[in-house]
This record gives C-alpha cells, sequence and structure tokens, in this order.
C-alpha cells in the first residue's frame, strides 16, 4: 500500500484543514505539507517501509522486533533487554565490536532500545552508508547466534547489571517501578516485571536461554524495517532485497491480547528510600491498552489535570497549600494494558496523607469545573506544533512510522492518531475520569527517607524490595572463559565477508548563515530554513551565573524562572494561556555564563510568540508570591540533589577545579543556604544591572527571510543598552598533596568518577582541535575508555571524555559510574589509560578521528534546533559565520605531532585531579597506592567543600 503525501514529513498535518506555510516574503501560501512513503512485504514475511527526504543529508534505519519484556517468561525476566546489549557485540560477517567501530567510523549515530512491548536499533549515517548499514542491520538479524560465547554473555551481565545500578539501585526513588508493577498487577502477568527484569534471573541465564530467545523472537518476519531519508527508492529495495531477502522466516509469534490490571481493593504500600530526601506519593489507575477508543481522551485528561497553572492539581497542591513544587498526571496505555498515574514529590517534612487529601480535593475541583473549551482548544494546538517538531530528523520519522507499523498495522497512522485526540470534546474528557479514575481503586506508593515513616500514607504496608548486595569479588572472572571462540559460518547466497563500500561520493552544502546588528547593539543571526513551516529562535544573554553576587549564588537560576510567571500586563496564567493558544513553546535557561529565552511555533504564529517573548523580557512582572513560591521550588530541587552521588560529584569536582572563591565552584541553582538569603529585590537588582541588548543575541532558524526576522525585531528598539561590569575570577586549583578526593556514601552501588583539569579559556584558537585530538578517548562508544571498561572488563554502563566550553575556565573532563566493587581496578584502569594516551595516539586514532568527525558534521545541520545550536555558538564565542567549515580544514590538516602537543597540553595526566563518590567503607583504603597519594576524604553533607582531617 502506498501512501502519497507531500515533500518531508512524517506527520501528517493536513488532516481536517490546511496548514499554511510561510514563503519568503512572510506571507501564507496554500501549500499542503505531507510526506510520501511506501509500504510492502519480502516473501520471507519482513515488512518493509521506505521514505524519501532528498531535503535531509543523512538517512535512518530503524528496525523494531515485536517483542519486549512482555514477551518473556517468570524466571527469565531481563532476556528482552539483555539480547538488546547481546546483539551489539558480534556477528559472523560484520565481526566482534565492528558494529560499534563501524557506525563511528561512519559518523553515524546509533542506539537500541527495550520497552515493555517492543526493542528497537536504530541508526542514522550520511547517506552514502545506506548498504554498509544494511549490510550490518541483516548480519545481526540472521548471522548472529554462532557468535555468542560464554565470555561474551558473562560480560554482558556485567554491563546490564550496571545499568541497572546506576539506574535504580544508586538513585533515590529508583525502586518504586519495581514496587508498582509487582503489586499492580498478578503474579506471571506479562507486566509484572520491569523491563531490566531480575538480576538474579539474568545471573542464570545459559547460552541456551539466549539461543531459544533468538529462534523465538528475531525472525524476519517478527519485525519491520524503516528507511527514511535521502534515498534512491529503487536502489534501497535492492539493497533490502539483496541482504534480508534470503533470511528465513522462523514460526509464526502468537498474538497476544489486552489483560487490564484489576484491582479488587486500593493497595497502599511503603519504602524507606536510603538515598531519598524528600517524600514522594504516586497513585495508579488500571486503565486501557494502547489504541482502545478511550485512550486519546485518558491522554488529554493527564494534560487537563496537571497542564498550566489553572489545572486543578496546580491550583490546590501548588498554589494553595503549598505542598509539593510541581505534580504530575499522564496515561501511559502499553500492548496489553494501561495505568494512569498521579505523583509529587512532596516539601520536605510534608504528611503524604495530606497531600493525598489535596489529590482528592482537587479532583472535587475538576468535577464541579468540568474542563473549559479554551484548555481543550490550547491542547489541540499545541498537538500540531508538537508533531513538526517531531518531523524535524528522519531519525524521528523511522521510529515513528516502526512503531505505528508494528502495534496498529499502518506505518501513516499518525493521520488517525491525531484525529481521535482533535475530535474529542469536554464530555469525552469527562466520562473517562468518571468510568476509570473517579471512586476507582488505586495502587498508591509512598517512598520516604529513612527514618520518616509516619509521613506514609495510613494503611500502607511495607513494599518488598530486591537490593543487590555489592561483594568484594562476587562477579565472574572474565579470563576464565575464551574470548575469541571459533565457530561455524552460517551459508549465504550472497558473498557476506566483506563490507560493502561507501555509495557514491558524499555532499553536503551548509546552510546560508547571515549576520545583522540592530541599533540598540543587539547581534542578529540567521538561517532560512522551509522544509518546515516553523520558526525556532533564541535570545541569549551573556551574564548567567558568572555574573550572580558570590554571596548569593541562584539568584540568576531564580530569575529564569521568574521571567515565566508573567509580564506587566498579564498574570502567569495569562501570559501562559496566550502562549499555549498560539501553539507555542517558550522556555528560560540559565548556565554559567549565559541567560537564554527561547521560542518555537509555526511560522505564521512567530511575530505574535516574539511579541509575548518581548514581554517577557523587557515587561517582568515581579510577583512576589510566585517568587517565593518559584524559591520554595528550587530549595525542594537542591534538597533532592543533595541524595544524588552524581550531583555531589560534580560539586565537588568543581570546588576541587576552580577553588572555594569561583563563581563555578558552586552550582548554576546555588547551594540551600545561598538560596535562603535570595530577595526578589536580588532579582530585580541582577536584571536592571545585567540585562541589556549590548551583550545579548538573537537567533533564528525557521521559514522566514532575514528581511522579515530583523523587521519583526523592531520591537525591541526600546530595549537601551548598558554597560555591564563582568568580574574577574582567579582559578586556584585545590593543591592538597594528593591528587585523589572520595566522598563516602554509604551502602553505595555505583562509585562515580570524575577526572580532569581547568584546561583553557572557552576562545583559545586550540579549542576545536583539543576535542578533536580527545576524540578517541573518549567521544563516545567507538571511544578507547568505552571499549576498555565497558566492552572488555564490563565495569560500567559507559564511560567519556569532553571538555565543557566555558569563556572562563573550560574543563577537560574524563567520568564514568562504576560497580562499588570494581572501584579500585577501574581509577587504575582510568589513570593507564590517561597516561599513555598521548604516547600511543597514532596514524590509525588520526585518520579514523578525520573520517568520523567529517562525516558526522552533516547531523549537525538536520533539525532546527541543531542549526540554532551553531548561531549560539557562533555568538557566544565570537566565532566566524564558517566556524564548522574553518575546524573541519583544521582537523584535515592535523597530523599525529599535532594531535599529541594537543593532548600533552591540555589533557596533561599528572595535572588531573580525581573525584570518587562511593561507599568509604568497602572501597576507601582500597584506593590507596595507586600513584595518587592518599585520598583526601570530603564531607558531602557540607553546603561548601570540607577535609576530614
Amino acid at each position: 500500500m502506498k501512501y502519497s503525501f507531500k515533500r518531508g514529513l512524517m506527520l501528517i498535518l493536513a488532516l481536517f484543514f490546511t496548514v499554511f506555510a510561510c514563503d519568503q516574503a512572510g506571507e501564507k501560501s496554500d501549500e499542503e505539507f505531507s510526506i510520501d512513503f511506501e509500504k510492502y512485504t519480502l516473501d520471507n514475511g519482513l515488512e518493509v517501509v521506505l521514505h524519501k527526504d532528498s531535503s535531509d543529508p543523512m538517512v535512518a534505519v530503524s528496525v523494531l522486533y515485536h517483542v519486549g519484556s512482555n514477551r518473556e517468561k517468570p524466571g527469565k525476566t531481563g532476556f528482552a533487554h539483555f539480547f538488546e546489549h547481546m546483539l551489539f557485540q558480534n556477528s559472523e560477517n560484520v565481526g566482534a565490536g565492528n558494529f560499534i567501530k563501524t557506525m563511528n567510523d561512519l559518523g553515524g549515530s546509533f542506539n537500541g532500545g527495550t520497552w515493555t512491548d517492543g526493542t528497537v536499533y536504530f541508526e542514522t549515517v550520511p547517506s552514502d552508508a545506506l548498504e554498509k548499514v544494511l549490510w550490518m542491520e541483516s548480519d545481526r538479524m540472521g548471522f548472529f547466534i554462532n557468535t555468542v560465547s560464554e565470555w561474551g554473555l558473562e560480560n554482558e551481565k556485567q554491563v546490564v547489571k550496571n545499568e541497572k545500578r546506576q539506574g535504580v539501585d544508586n538513585r533515590p526513588y529508583g525502586h518504586k517501578e519495581y514496587v508498582q508493577l509487582t503489586n499492580l498487577y498478578p503474579e506471571g502477568h506479562p507486566y509484572s516485571w520491569d523491563v531490566i527484569g531480575s538480576l538474579e534471573d539474568l545471573e542464570n541465564a545459559t547460552i541456551a536461554d539466549v539461543k531459544e530467545f533468538y529462534e523465538k523472537w528475531y525472525g524476519v518476519n517478527n519485525a519491520t524495517l524503516v528507511i527514511a531519508g535521502d534515498i534512491d527508492e529503487a536502489q534501497a529495495k535492492a539493497y533490502v532485497e539483496k541482504y534480508f531477502g534470503e533470511l528465513e522466516p522462523r514460526a509464526e509469534v502468537e498474538t497476544i491480547s489486552a489483560m487490564p490490571a484489576v484491582l479488587e481493593s486500593s493497595k497502599l504500600l511503603y519504602h524507606e528510600d536510603k538515598f531519598a530526601n524528600l517524600p514522594d506519593l504516586h497513585m495508579i489507575w488500571p486503565t486501557v491498552e494502547r489504541f482502545h477508543p478511550d485512550m486519546w481522551a485518558l491522554d488529554l485528561l493527564g494534560q487537563i489535570l496537571t497542564d498550566g497553572k489553572n489545572s486543578p492539581l496546580y491550583k490546590v497542591v501548588v498554589e494553595e497549600k503549598k505542598l509539593a513544587p510541581r505534580v504530575s498526571t499522564y496515561n501511559s496505555s502499553n500492548e496489553i494494558a494501561g495505568t494512569f498515574n498521579l505523583s509529587a514529590r512532596a516539601f520536605d517534612g510534608v504528611n503524604l496523607n495530606d497531600l493525598k487529601a489535596a489529590f482528592m480535593e482537587a479532583f472535587e475541583k475538576f468535577e464541579n469545573d468540568g474542563v473549559s473549551e479554551s484548555d481543550l482548544n490550547r491542547l489541540k494546538i499545541g498537538l500540531e506544533t508538537n508533531l513538526y517538531n517531531g518531523a524535524s530528523s528522519v531519525f524521528n520519522k523511522a521510529f515513528q512510522m516502526a512503531d505505528y507499523n508494528t502495534f496498529i498495522g499502518d506505518p501513516g497512522y499518525f493521520k488517525e492518531d491525531l484525529a481521535n485526540s482533535m475530535k474529542l470534546t469536554e464530555a469525552d474528557i469527562m466520562r473517562v475520569y468518571n468510568k476509570y479514575i473517579k471512586g476507582q481503586n488505586f495502587l498508591a506508593t509512598s517512598f520516604v527517607p529513612v527514618g520518616q515513616k509516619e509521613l506514609v500514607l495510613e494503611g500502607s504496608e511495607k513494599a518488598s524490595v530486591v537490593e543487590e548486595a555489592i561483594v568484594q569479588g562476587a562477579e565472574s572472572n572474565l579470563d576464565q572463559y575464551e574470548k575469541d571462540v571459533k565457530f561455524e559460518k552460517t551459508a549465504s547466497k550472497i558473498d557476506r565477508s566483506e563490507a560493502p563500500p561507501l555509495n557514491g561520493e558524499l555532499s553536503f552544502t551548509p546552510p546560508s548563515i547571515a549576520k545583522d546588528e540592530l541599533a540598540n547593539g543587539m547581534q542578529v543571526y540567521h538561517i532560512y530554513q522551509d522544509e518546515l513551516p516553523m520558526a525556532q529562535f533564541s535570545i541569549r544573554i551573556k551574564g548567567g551565573m558568572f555574573l550572580d553576587d558570590p554571596a548569593k549564588v541562584g539568584t540568576s537560576a531564580l530569575l529564569d524562572n521568574m521571567l515565566m510567571e508573567g509580564t506587566a500586563n498579564r498574570t502567569p496564567s495569562e501570559l501562559e494561556e496566550a502562549i499555549g493558544q498560539l501553539g507555542a513553546n517558550v522556555n528560560v535557561f540559565t548556565s554559567r555564563e549565559y541567560l537564554t529565552i527561547s521560542g518555537n511555533s509555526l511560522a505564521k504564529n512567530y511575530e505574535k510568540v516574539l511579541a509575548l517573548v518581548k514581554e517577557v523580557i523587557m515587561e517582568p512582572r515581579w510577583d512576589a508570591a510566585e517568587f517565593e513560591r518559584i524559591k520554595s521550588s528550587a530549595l525542594n530541587s537542591i534538597q533532592q540533589s543533595d541524595a544524588n552521588p552524581n550531583a555531589i560529584a560534580s560539586r565537588v569536582f568543581n570546588e576541587v577545579l576552580y577553588g572555594k572563591d569561583h563563581i563555578f565552584a558552586n552550582p548554576v541553582s546555588g547551594n540551600a543556604a545561598s538560596v535562603a538569603n535570595i530577595t526578589l529585590d536580588d532579582l530585580k537588582a541582577y536584571y536592571e544591572s545585567n540585562f541589556s541588548p549590548s551583550i545579548a543575541s538573537f537567533h533564528f532558524v525557521g521559514a522566514l527571510d532575514k528581511e522579515a526576522v530583523v523587521s519583526s525585531l523592531d520591537m525591541f528598539s526600546d530595549w537601551e543598552a548598558k554597560s555591564v561590569d563582568f568580574p574577574k575570577y582567579e582559578i586556584k586549583t585545590r593543591d592538597e598533596g594528593s591528587r585523589i578526593y572520595f566522598v563516602d556514601y554509604p551502602e553505595a552501588k555505583q562509585s562515580v568518577l570524575n577526572i580532569g583539569r581547568v584546561s583553557m579559556e572557552g576562545d583559545n584558537k586550540d579549542y576545536a582541535a583539543a576535542t578533536m585530538a580527545n576524540y578517541r578517548l573518549g567521544a563516545g562508544s567507538g571511544s578507547i575508555l568505552f571499549r576498555k571498561l565497558r566492552l572488555e572488563k564490563g565495569y560500567t554502563y559507559g564511560a567519556y571524555s569532553n571538555y565543557g566550553r566555558q569563556l572562563n575556565g573550560t574543563t577537560f573532563t574524563a567520568a564514568s559510574s562504576v560497580r562499588s566493587n570494581v572501584t579500585k581496578e577501574s581509577v587504575k584502569l582510568f589513570k593507564e589509560i590517561l597516561d599513555n594516551y598521548g604516547n600511543e595516539f597514532s596514524e590509525e586514532d588520526m585518520e579514523a578521528t578525520k573520517a568520523s568527525i567529517l562525516r558526522s558534521n552533516t547531523q549537525s545541520y538536520e533539525t532546527l534546533g541543531s542549526l540554532v545550536g551553531i548561531l549560539q555558538n557562533i555568538s557566544t564565542y565570537n566565532l566566524p559565520l564558517d566556524y564548522v567549515q574553518k575546524d573541519e580544514a583544521t582537523l584535515k590538516s592535523m597530523d599525529v605531532n599535532e594531535a599529541k602537543r594537543l593532548i600533552g597540553e591540555y589533557m596533561n595526566p599528572d595535572e588531573l585531579i580525581y573525584v570518587v563518590v562511593g561507599d568509604g567503607k568497602t572501597q576507601l583504603n582500597r584506593l590507596n597506592n595507586l600513584g595518587l597519594g592518599k585520598p583526601i576524604v570530603v564531607n558531602k553533607d557540607k553546603q561548601k567543600l570540607t577535609i576530614d582531617k
């Protein structure tokens, strides 16, 4: 079946209305935007979808297998996710480790994902690499299983364990999903375990189990293949037939019927969480499976209840009773069951019974007030913008078509999907509320800090939580297994032993960048991009935290929230409504060195959205009540971060690197003491002193020409320039006679490692070249750090290094989170790699770096957001308009000696500081004698870094 849609969009918005694009003069035109795609099926059952988009230099491939954790057996949980990992290891013709290596060499991005209902693998590469990607995907679909070895099995078990420790065991509230699933669904229900599964089941997995799973679920006839982007359809079809056509189908996979949860009575459970600092209440009601007729109304109900300042739950919980900084509701409909979720992380000491009572009061308010027509229309208008935003990358297109094809049988289901939301009425929303929520049984989980059981819901029972004990030396020694196991190759009708060459010359012309300047000094940067009828823009004002009063760090962070709380002529709710009715998104974000106001809308609404942004910047409301709410919310977030090992590591690392008197020794959000002292007058003083067009830049990408954009900025003509004073800070890296610092986090399942130094200023001419010299070390999954710490040793889920660009002290950082009982081994391996990287950097490394970076640069131009990012880099760091091309020229001329100079100067291993956050009882003493001195112990509970002598 072929659906004929026009010009490069996945998401069909010409549904019941004509979508108007803007021509270069800014006038509306009546051209409909839509998409061409073709679906067909190979003789072996593989379903294929092709979408051509010549405007994009990339091609995306998605392979979605209809198998998720809901197809597993009790006692063998976690296999779908584990198998997703295994398929990146090896296959008969691609070879061990070569999938990851080749994808990085191609300059591509790739990953995989598993959820309850499916497993997807996806790649985005320059279009000349399509055949090579299909060769690799077909190899792991049909020529994988013979390569599985005991070494590979045991190594990947450690990687998955690390993922669970990092995402569950070592994270506040990490066990919440496990408690919910095991109590919402009966034992044996396909949703009664989480996707990552039981570590005991994983540990017991055998090669026979892996083979059984592969044979049952990874058949060509249980998959959808989508190719989207700059393709020749006939050639793509030939490639698909060549590489996938000979794969034999497996037994038909049985369909799975809906199995909604049924609660005979409400269930209340609690858990005292050793990593949590605040009480958390989460309530769940069983609803419906995906694509059930009521799903769309439930989805919108989730938005109606909490989206916006006029929503009932925000009004009662946040504004009136001030029990929590925010509240969330959403419907989650999956293949065989669904849930409606209501949750809030309360302020310190709040009794969750009071929070639940507030939830019920908000429900009563909703029942009395009903659904307003304006709120429903606002949400529907937002769907239009969101769908267009989703169409901006070929990856999004490919994944969405694969998902629709797998679960509804129609890759073009966007049309009906959106239509089902657009036709909803206020009565539909109230009907599903009354049917599924009001008066219905629910599951409630109360997660509270250890020792605060008095805060849990009355009648709650203690939840069962499985926590893994970390025992030194408990993991299998991989050396006992043979790594390179010989196997018999599977016969093929074609020669698969050699990778196919790249097809044609990779060529891409970057979009033209225009620059202008307003009379008040604001710089203007513009890229015309009319593939979508969209406008994306930002105003960046230099300063950010760097201009905070050192005694009141967090002022700029509070200001970024305050700016969105109304204007002189609009209340906070009126501003929110005005933005929403335009289907726009407006956000304010503060970093260390700048504050950015960003906007996104249909191009036809751009000037109206910009007018609202002008009000935000030039006419702040300074609402005292909103300030107190924002301040309380900020303190709540700080309290949560104080329990996060990664946040603790970052805080200590920055203070050690910059010195305690440097502004960057603090988080952008500030700390509890500094934020407690900030007043509304402090925000006003910051604004009056530091908001000036003379240090601001405007960036625009979208379907309006430069003249129209510059003309629109006339509304800022009365923004007067002023002189802004920038302080000077001296960087004083702490020197205590040792280079390793340790923060004790009792019973941590993972140790967080941060390693680095302040390397240069952000405008250093060597910056781009230094990032290139780092590429092989730690820039992604093809790097040395990733390969040695994850792929070879199984110590971690990931290990990386990078430069964090800042005008006032750019850092070089290498980092990872490793399992606790290999903390010493991981630090030692990091040190060995970093000590030897410069000496061992080779011609092969240089050539691989050049090829990968040059090819990957095409992705920098793919989306509106990435293009705005280029413009922001230019304005922030005073770069030439063609800096990307100049950086490419630098890379092309770089040789090994130059790379070694950069490594030695900016990554000098003798000047690197090591910070470790982990379990002191078991790991601290093991870190002696690593050539870094005796570990200096840091007290994590202090607002400022203190060293325990």
